[in-house]
């Protein structure tokens, strides 16, 4: 798998459906477990994690590889570099074919990671309407693979609540495939 660049979601890019409409070539490859960080929305309405000295925080995050192409795009629909800039961070990673379930008892890897980050956004705020509806459908298929339903009800539904507006769904829709900024 050389030449691709292994990329950490925590956000909105959970839902491997987004994925595969914005980055077409990307594959999931498995979870991964950020420690040190904690999960939020900022003054965006958007999810970013924010670094601390808390070991009991961390970010559960689903793990695809990247094109080129697929990073350009990406890049495009985060907003870089306004929005969110881009680093690279040592992550704890468990493998996982598609369909498999992780295990957290088993051995993981540390990896280097690209993450898109807002270390300016630091203050927690209301998430946009149709960013909801996003990110539940990316939690569905997170916790389907095996990322603890706690760790949602601890962090993510501190922001984000179990159910959104379904009047969101069809901009919900539209953003998933090429995000515009509002």
């Amino acid at each position: 798998m050389s030449g691709l660049t292994y990329y950490f979601a925590y956000g909105s890019n959970l839902w491997l459906h987004q994925m595969s409409l914005r980055c077409p070539s990307s594959t999931y490859v498995g979870i991964a477990l950020l420690k040190k960080y904690r999960w939020m929305v900022n003054d965006r309405g958007y999810a970013n994690i924010v670094q601390t000295d808390h070991s009991s925080d961390v970010v559960y995050g689903l793990v695809y590889t990247l094109t080129e192409d697929d990073e350009k795009r990406l890049d495009v629909n985060e907003g870089v570099p306004i929005a969110y800039t881009k680093e690279v961070l040592p992550i704890e990673f468990w493998a996982l074919a598609p369909g498999e379930k992780a295990d957290f008892g088993q051995d993981s890897e540390k990896k280097q990671l690209l993450v898109y980050i807002d270390r300016i956004r630091l203050e927690d705020d209301k998430p946009k309407a149709e960013y909801i509806h996003r990110v539940n459908m990316g939690v569905q298929d997170a916790v389907q693979i095996g990322v603890p339903q706690s760790y949602v009800d601890d962090m993510i539904r501190k922001f984000i609540p179990a159910k959104g507006d379904e009047k969101d769904k069809l901009m919900a829709e539209k953003q998933a495939t090429s995000f515009e900024d509002e």
